[in-house]
C-alpha cells in the first residue's frame, strides 16, 4: 500500500488531501509511522524522529492516528487479495506477498490479475496499491518499490539480475545502514557490484552473511510464499516518553505488556515455556536507531503458560535480578519455545481447581476484550501504554477492532 496510515487520513479527511500528512506518535519520542507523498518531498520519511520531521515540514498536518481503523482497512484489504489466490503471506499490514502459481487459466496472467487487484482495491477502499511483479520474493519486493506511487512493474523471467544489478546496494533487502556503510567502504556501490564480488572476500570481511548476500543479488532467491507460518515468538514492547529508574513503574509496564502476550498466546491456542525480558539502556553509544544498548533476558519454566500472571512474575523476577547503571528507554516483554495448549504437560505443582479457576477467569477477560475491544478492561496496576509511534506489524492472536 502507498503511505498506507496517511492515506487512510486523507481519504477519510478531504481537507487533507494535496497537504502533507504525517501519522505517528506525537510525543517527545515520537516516530513517523507514515507520511504522504507531499510530505515526502521535504524529506520526511518512515521511521524517522517526530521531531525532525517537524523541522525538515513544519507546515505539515501530524496526527497521533488510529490503529484500530488502520487494522480494519487492512483486513478489507487482505480479503480482497484472498480473491486472486489463497496463497497470501502477509508482511505487515500493508504489505503482502501474493503467490499466483496456477491461476493462470483462472485470472490470467500475472500482469492482467496485478491491474485487477489495483482497480479492485482502488474501487473498493479508495486506496492506491502498487504491484510489483516478479518470479523471487526479493525482486518482486524490490519492484513494488520503484512502482510507487500508484503503479506497477514486472520484471520477466531470466531479467532478474539486468533488473537488480544497476540499483544501489542499499536497496537489497537486509542490507540497513550500518552493512550498506560497511559495503561501501569495501567499493562496492550497486547490487551488481555485490553480485560480482567474489564469494571467498566477502565471507573473510562479512562472514557467511556476505555470501548470502551475494546469492540474492544474483538473483538467487529460492524462498516460498507461505500464507500461515507457525508462530516462533509473541512480544509487546514500548518506548518511555521519559527514561525511567523507579521499578514500580517498570513493574506496571511488564503488567500490561505480560497481559497483551498471554490474551495473543490464548488466541492462538499456544502456550509458550521461555519467557524474555528486553530492557534498552538510555545512553546512547552510536549514532542511528541502534545506538542504544539493548539487554535480553530469558527463563526458560517447567512447563508451558498462557497465564500473564506467570509471564509477569518471571519478567519482574529477570527484572529484579539486573542492577542496570542507568535509566530505562525502553522495556519489553516476549515469550518464545511456543507449544500448542492441547500438548502442554500440566504443572503437577499447580492446584487443579487453582487452574481451573484461573482458566474460566481468561475465558471471561477474552470475551471481554473481544466484545469491548483492546483496554476495555485491564489489571489493577497496568501501565497505560503510550507508543512512540504505530506499528505496521500483523500482530498474531491479537482481536479484531469493533466497527466503529
Amino acid at each position: 500500500m502507498d503511505a498506507f496510515y496517511a492515506s487512510v487520513e486523507q481519504r477519510d479527511r478531504p481537507e487533507l488531501r494535496g497537504t502533507p500528512v504525517i501519522v505517528g506518535g506525537t510525543g517527545r519520542r515520537g516516530v513517523v509511522s507514515s507520511a504522504s507523498y507531499e510530505a515526502r518531498r521535504y524529506g520526511v520519511r518512515s521511521a524517522m524522529p517526530t521531531a525532525e520531521a517537524q523541522r525538515l515540514c513544519p507546515e505539515g498536518v501530524f496526527l497521533p492516528g488510529e490503529m484500530a481503523r488502520y487494522v480494519r482497512e487492512s483486513a478489507r484489504i487482505f480479503e480482497i487479495f484472498g480473491r486472486f489466490t489463497p496463497r497470501v503471506e502477509g508482511l505487515s499490514l500493508d504489505e503482502a506477498f501474493l503467490d499466483l502459481s496456477g491461476t493462470e487459466r483462472l485470472h490470467g496472467s500475472a500482469r492482467a490479475v496485478g491491474e485487477r487487484l489495483r482497480a479492485t482495491v482502488r474501487e473498493k477502499t479508495g486506496l492506491a496499491v502498487s504491484v510489483g511483479i516478479a518470479g523471487t520474493k526479493l525482486v518482486a519486493k524490490i519492484a513494488s518499490d520503484l512502482a510507487k506511487p500508484d503503479g506497477l512493474l514486472e520484471v520477466p523471467p531470466g531479467e532478474e539480475e539486468s533488473f537488480l544489478g544497476p540499483l544501489p546496494v542499499g536497496r537489497l533487502w537486509g542490507v540497513g545502514p550500518v552493512l550498506e556503510a560497511r559495503l561501501l567502504r569495501l567499493r562496492i556501490r550497486t547490487i551488481g557490484e555485490l553480485a560480482a564480488a567474489g564469494d571467498a572476500g566477502l565471507e573473510r570481511r562479512l562472514g557467511a552473511r556476505g555470501v548470502e548476500l551475494a546469492r540474492l543479488a544474483r538473483g538467487g532467491d529460492e524462498r516460498t510464499v507461505e500464507p500461515e507460518r507457525a508462530a516462533v515468538s509473541i512480544s509487546e514492547e514500548s518506548t518511555f516518553e521519559v527514561d525511567v529508574r523507579d521499578r514500580e513503574k517498570l513493574g506496571a509496564t511488564i503488567l500490561a505488556h505480560a497481559e497483551s502476550v498471554a490474551r495473543r498466546l490464548r488466541s492462538e491456542g499456544l502456550r509458550a515455556r521461555t519467557v524474555v525480558l528486553k530492557v534498552k539502556l538510555a545512553g546512547r553509544r552510536r549514532p542511528g536507531p541502534r545506538g542504544f544498548d539493548l539487554v535480553t533476558r530469558r527463563r526458560t519454566l517447567a512447563g508451558g503458560t498462557d497465564d500473564g500472571e506467570i509471564l509477569r512474575r518471571t519478567a519482574c523476577e529477570l527484572l529484579d535480578r539486573e542492577a542496570f547503571p542507568e535509566p530505562i528507554r525502553l522495556v519489553g516483554v516476549g515469550v518464545t519455545n511456543l507449544v500448542a495448549a492441547a500438548k502442554t504437560q500440566v504443572d503437577l505443582f499447580v492446584r487443579s481447581d487453582d487452574g481451573d479457576r484461573r482458566a474460566r477467569l481468561h475465558r471471561a477477560l477474552d470475551a471481554v476484550t473481544e466484545r469491548f475491544g483492546h483496554g476495555a478492561l485491564v489489571r489493577a496496576g497496568a501501565e497505560t501504554i503510550s507508543r512512540a509511534g504505530l506499528s505496521l506489524q500483523r500482530k498474531r492472536g491479537e482481536p479484531p477492532p469493533r466497527d466503529a
